[in-house]
């Protein structure tokens, strides 16, 4: 498996481009590609590599994580997943985009389903089981795939820090149980993806992060 990274659009977010290589699909989780440069620069690595685009999966739908999904179902026809405690973020994202100066004029592009807790992806023979974890939004999901030893934790958790909870959604509290519970229960080699920022490994996180 190859996880490929990209940041992108003002917010610095993390898009990661996750690749099975014997079978050559791929998913794309938090789409945050804003400016035509930046959507060029994924569709040409697809393109280039020959891979075959298979999900794209959101995390949670705050606006730096969802910019690029309709540039995806236009390109490459897949629409994007989310969990649906999510979804009602999409009415507001022009909204938000406008309130943080970002130049986003387009129609929120519609999900095409939803994951919940529990729920798996395969690439080839790789899986990825969701994980919910509402805090710094209602609908939050992490990605695990424990043969491989990573978490997509999207904006839940963050190299000795933690996701934001002072949005409309956010709860400190529903956020540290379902990290508690959910997140630093996994193996300590576990090698964690943010949403931004660099990565880190639950070892890391139960020795360093002040708010676990």
């Amino acid at each position: 498996m190859k996880i490929k990274t990209f940041i992108f659009n003002p917010l610095q977010e993390n898009t990661y481009l996750v690749i099975d290589q014997a079978s050559n699909e791929c998913m794309i989780i938090d789409a945050g590609m804003l400016f035509d440069q930046e959507k060029q620069q994924i569709a040409a690595y697809l393109q280039d590599n020959n891979l075959q685009l298979k999900y794209v999966v959101n995390t949670h739908l705050h606006l730096d994580h969802c910019f690029g999904n309709g540039f995806l179902f236009n390109t490459f026809g897949v629409k994007p997943l989310a969990h649906a405690d999510d979804e009602d973020l999409l009415r507001f994202m022009n909204a938000h985009a406008a309130a943080f100066g970002v130049p986003f004029h387009e129609e929120p592009q519609p999900l095409g389903g939803y994951l919940a807790e529990g729920d798996t992806l395969t690439l080839g023979n790789e899986k990825f089981e969701v994980l919910h974890i509402p805090g710094h939004s209602k609908g939050g999901i992490a990605l695990y795939n424990a043969a491989q030893g990573v978490l997509f934790s999207g904006d839940s958790l963050f190299k000795m820090s933690i996701g934001r909870t002072d949005l409309p959604g956010g709860d400190y509290a529903t956020l540290i149980n379902a990290l508690t519970q959910k997140v630093m229960t996994l193996p300590d080699a576990t090698v964690v993806y943010p949403g931004h920022g660099p990565t880190t490994t639950i070892e890391q996180e139960k020795m360093y992060n002040a708010y676990l």
